[in-house]
């Protein structure tokens, strides 16, 4: 296969190996095989956060029952036939909560730990040659949970019989399949696991998603109402920037949609549907990349102060692509059959590549700001000084835009402030919890960032509303407003601020301007 067709075959091999990943809370082990941890080969199983089950539960079969459980169904070790001539030691899955990790391996005089029980412990009576090593829970002397199977003689397969743990404390569990022998070092795993919590089978870091999901629904459908209805009331004087806005409103509410059914199916099921999810992260994808380039076009002054953007749309155009593709690509990975509540490792590498075009975003956004607070400085300084009564008029416009990119500019260094306190709180969450025994919390880190997003699109549209005076804060073509077409190719460079002119007689003009009404030209002449 050709590079070129190698390239254009990525995007079909990458969905294909979402459906296949897909999981849910009913764990699905095909084929899974051991992997080597010190003196044991070891699968993981699943990790996942399970609230206790309630008092008085029913034993009906419907997901939100009450009941919480690990249940393990047609559990089955396989092993090639040429090497099943012989009896084997123990395969052992073993359960614990996070908190009682330590019961799990041990060391002979302090020496290095070890899972499976080395000759020197089995010589102190501690555990059996060739088994686990695991001691009792100090909270309940029945957990953790160990039980095995053993291939027989000349047998290739080794079945566990199936069983339900019951799970009476709330934490964050964890499952491991654990064998010490080298003989069975290509022994694979086949079977299921279903892990229930008493609500459904919600992961229980996920489980507080689905209401989050709910009432952003309602409050982007509460946005839509006040926005689409400011629309239809004034459609005549609608500019094209108030458009985009409908747009990512538009999207905003598929997404939170999406989402919630996502999460309300996998809950009675167990299982991730992958129609929704995908549909979900591309409607969440598209939704930030649109609404990250319309506050970039804004901040250039596209439908303000200048009709395009000139040399600069390609560029526009190149970074939404780049970023819809990362994002996309991140998104689908993190959430696509995604059902532990441990992230994967995968995730790091995807991260860095939005995270790079996230901040060239924030510095574009601010330094056009700059250049076109700069330039509206300017040319109502240059109005007010020269005394004419049409540059006058043309000012009292430019004044109101000021006013609203000073307002715009302030929100926007409000929500990269925050942004940037909550990183570091992030920062910090994850590092001081390695072993999610904080999972209960962890749902208000991904509820932050929609909030926080939702809270700046509810100031855009404060901002940007729909109104008999919409035309007030559009571009005007007579060519008064029209920026200089060397500010096209150098807005993405620092401009510097004007310089201050409080003393001066122009600001004492400018000052005594703020008392004079905010009318169009055309009201100021029929007065």
């Amino acid at each position: 296969m050709s590079r070129l067709e190698l390239r254009s075959a990525l995007p079909l091999i990458l969905f294909a190996w979402l459906l296949l990943r897909v999981e849910g809370s009913i764990h699905d082990y095909a084929g899974v095989r051991f992997v080597a941890k010190g003196n044991a080969f070891v699968i993981h199983g699943g990790s996942e956060g399970i609230y206790s089950s309630r008092p008085t539960y029913n034993a009906t079969g419907a997901p939100a029952n009450g009941d919480a459980f690990i249940r393990f169904e047609k559990i089955k070790f396989r092993r090639p036939r040429e090497f099943s001539n012989f009896s084997s030691g123990l395969i052992q899955a073993v359960v614990f909560e996070v908190d009682d990790r330590e019961t799990i391996g041990g060391s002979a005089y302090g020496g290095q730990r070890a899972i499976c029980c080395t000759a020197d412990l089995a010589k102190l009576g501690v555990c059996t040659q060739g088994e686990i090593i695991h001691r009792p829970s100090a909270k309940n002397s029945d957990w953790p949970q160990v039980f095995g199977v053993s291939f027989k003689e000349d047998k290739s397969v080794a079945t566990l019989q199936p069983r339900s743990i019951e799970i009476t404390e709330t934490g964050m569990y964890n499952l491991y399949f654990i064998h010490c022998d080298p003989k069975l070092k290509d022994v694979t795993l086949g079977g299921i696991t279903m892990w229930k919590n008493p609500t459904g089978y919600l992961p229980g870091r996920m489980a507080p998603l689905m209401n989050f999901y709910g009432i952003m629904s309602l409050a982007f459908v509460i946005l839509g109402i006040f926005w689409f209805s400011q629309n239809a009331r004034y459609w005549r004087e609608v500019l094209p920037l108030q458009n985009c806005v409908t747009l990512v409103i538009t999207l905003g509410m598929f997404e939170m949609a999406f989402w919630y059914f996502d999460y309300a199916q996998f809950n009675r099921t167990g299982v991730r549907p992958t129609g929704i999810t995908i549909w979900a992260v591309t409607f969440g994808t598209v939704k930030r990349t649109v609404a990250r380039l319309i506050i970039l076009m804004v901040s250039m002054g596209y439908g303000v102060v200048r009709p395009t953007l000139g040399g600069l749309t390609s560029k526009v155009v190149m970074l939404g692509v780049t970023f819809v593709m990362a994002s996309e690509v991140l998104e689908l990975v993190e959430n696509v059959g995604a059902v532990s509540d441990l992230s994967g490792k995968a995730r790091l590498f995807l991260v860095l590549p939005v995270a790079i075009l996230d901040a060239f975003f924030i510095l574009w956004i601010f330094t056009s700001l700059s250049a076109t607070l700069t330039k509206l400085h300017d040319k109502i300084l240059t109005a007010f000084s020269e005394f004419d009564a049409n540059d006058i008029g043309q000012a009292k416009r430019m004044m109101a835009k000021l006013d609203i990119y000073r307002k715009f500019t302030n929100a926007l260094a409000v929500a990269v402030i925050v942004s940037v306190g909550w990183i570091c709180y992030e920062l910090y969450f994850k590092s001081r919890d390695v072993y999610n025994e904080q999972w209960q919390n962890a749902w208000i880190i991904p509820a932050f960032w929609q909030v926080l997003s939702f809270s700046l699109l509810c100031v855009i549209c404060a901002l940007w509303a729909p109104s008999q005076n919409s035309t007030r804060y559009a571009y005007s073509d007579d060519g008064s407003e029209e920026f200089d077409k060397d500010d096209t190719l150098t807005l993405i460079k620092p401009s510097p601020m004007p310089k201050d002119v409080r003393g001066g007689p122009e600001t004492r003009s400018l000052h005594g301007s703020n008392s004079l009404p905010s009318e169009d030209v055309e009201e100021e002449k029929t007065e």
